[in-house]
Parts: C-alpha cells; structure tokens; sequence
C-alpha cells in the first residue's frame, strides 16, 4: 500500500501520538520526566558528506528533566522486516548529529542529545531480525569488542500486542494498533465490528476541537488506506468525519445482513433458538450490539444478553449510539438498563 507510510506520518505530526506512544509502549523512568509540552519536530532530512540525500521518516524532541538536554525521538516506519535496521538507524543518528553540529547548536565541549531509535513496525509476520547491530557484526576477540558500534533500536512489533492488553489502555497509539491488528479477521462482518469499536472510541478521545486535524488524518487513513485492505471491493464515500465513517460501516453490516435474511441464511440463527426467536433484521442488530459492548466492556452474562435480544430496533438504535460515549455497560443500555 503506497499510501500508507505517508499517512503514518501525518498521525505521527501529532505531538498527542507521540506523547501516547512514549507514554503508553515505553515503560522506563525516564520518560516521566519528559516535558511533552515541549515537544517539536526536527528537520526530517539530512545531506551526507558525498550528496545523496537520506531520508528518515520524522524526528521529534522533547526537553527531558530540568536540564537543556532533549531526547531525540527517531521514527522508522515499516513494514517488511529489515535485517539491517540497525545499521540504517546507526547512519541516521549519525547524518542527525552531523547536522546538529553543522547547525551550529553544538559546539566542542557540548554533550550531544540521546537519541531514541524507534521503529514501527506493521507487517504480516513477526519482526525476527536483530535490534542490536552488534548481532549483526562478527564474533572478535574480547579487547576488539569496545571498538565496535552500539545502536539498538526499540522495536514494536503492533501484531505482538494481544487486544486484551490494547484494549485496557486509554491510548491512541493502541487504538492505532487494535485497527491494524483487525486484518487478522477472516469475517468481514466481524472486522467491521471490530472496526467500529475502535472507532468509537477515536471519536470520543478526538471530540475537542484542537484535535479536529489528527481526527481528519485517522479518518483520511481509514479511507484509504485500512479499510480498502480490510474490506476490499466495498464502495466508500468522501467521508469528512469519523462519526460518518462509522455509520457506513455500521450501514454496511446492517445491508449484509439484510441480504442474508433475503436468502434465508440470516446470521445468529443458533443464538436466536438459545435465546428467544427474534425478527432477522433485529436480531442482526442485536448481534452487533452485543459483539461492540462485549469488545468495549468485556463478556456479557447471559440475562444481559436476553435483555439486549429483547429490545425492538429503536432501542438497539438509541443503545448504539450511546455507546460511543458511554463509560460502563449500564451507560450505554440507559433506560434499557437491567434495574
């Protein structure tokens, strides 16, 4: 997919995306001290000594404790395993040190900034290459070792994060991760379900407005790039918001359900025996009411899930859209709420 890595770099211009990603996926002591308010990015390219350009995706810094000290944050997005990262990242730390110094906002004597070399990674396999360089250069004898270079590089692998631990975290780097993650799905109908949940917790965590433009980028990527490859051959429209993108998804499962109805193959046939027989169309709903509260709150016991299956289309209706902001299971229900 082209698109994608420039639009994670439009949501990584975010300084909120880089505050959850420190935040949230490193657990050192360190980053509590970081000053986040004083986050901003760096230049993004440099110029060798022979001419060529190197490029590296984007660079941020922050003033770290009460020193004039910054934490250089470079990431690398990818997705394809690189069994030579390291040494990718060893060349940008050094071209970014060079031009720091050539920049003249260091001079002899002054202590260089840490840089923190952070890849990204998506892809469809597990990341099982080196992070360390120095797993990637020879075995020598004991006294060579301290001449070699040092660059390890902080991998996150977004497959390896399991959606319990995502789900838990109030975190848009995680929900980042938990919309990746759902190419996992092999239901379609399931992915979208999934899709939703997310999102509406995107549209509540992105709901004031001077997060309207990190809003519009997750929406522009979802467009894009996410939902072409989770649910291809599906028509989208020019959304402009996240709110709408998710109607149409939830409009989408709604027309697959209608269209199994019509063929007599209606979703949740077995569930409906269980429970009590219910319209087709309103037991779709129900269905899909119970998989984004179970997704969002955790298991539903089986007198919850009666009382959801008891509700007409209205009610299902109202319930979904409460459930976008709701913070507990009795919330979203409102007056459809076991008493």
């Amino acid at each position: 997919m082209p698109e994608h890595d420039p639009s994670y770099k439009r949501l990584f211009s975010h300084p909120r995306m880089v505050e959850d990603l420190l935040r949230g996926f490193i657990h050192e002591n360190w980053v509590d001290e970081l000053d986040f308010t004083t986050l901003e990015t760096v230049k993004d390219s440099f110029i060798s000594d022979d001419l060529r350009a190197r490029h590296d995706d984007i660079i941020w810094k922050a003033r770290w404790g009460k020193a004039d000290l910054y934490v250089f944050l470079l990431l690398e997005f990818q997705s394809t395993p690189d069994n030579f990262m390291p040494v990718r990242l060893l060349v940008y730390v050094g071209l970014l040190y060079q031009h720091l110094i050539d920049s003249r906002q260091y001079k002899a004597g002054d202590k260089l900034p840490p840089v923190l070399p952070v890849v990204i990674y998506n892809g469809d396999k597990r990341w099982n290459t080196p992070a360390d360089i120095r797993d990637l250069i020879a075995q020598v004898p004991e006294d060579l070792e301290k001449y070699l270079p040092h660059m390890h590089a902080l991998i996150l692998d977004e497959g390896d994060f399991p959606e319990v631990q995502l789900r838990t975290m109030h975190n848009l780097v995680a929900a980042l991760f938990r919309l990746e993650n759902s190419r996992n799905g092999k239901d379609k109908q399931a992915v979208i379900e999934n899709l939703r949940c997310v999102l509406a917790l995107l549209i509540d965590w992105l709901k004031e407005p001077e997060q309207a433009g990190l809003k519009r980028d997750f929406t522009v990527w979802l467009r894009r790039v996410l939902i072409p490859a989770r649910i291809p051959n599906t028509p989208l429209p020019e959304v402009i918001e996240l709110q709408e993108m998710n109607d149409m998804l939830y409009d989408t499962v709604q027309g697959w359900y209608r269209e199994a109805e019509a063929r007599g193959e209606a979703r949740g046939e077995a569930r409906g025996e269980a429970r009590g027989e219910v319209r087709g169309e309103v037991r779709g709903e129900a269905n899909l009411l119970i998989k984004l509260l179970e997704l969002k709150f955790g298991s539903l016991n089986e007198q919850v899930q009666k009382h959801i299956y008891s509700l007409d289309s209205e009610a299902l209706e109202k319930c979904g859209h409460r459930l976008l902001t709701a913070h507990s299971l009795q919330e979203a229900l409102g007056d459809y709420s076991l008493h």
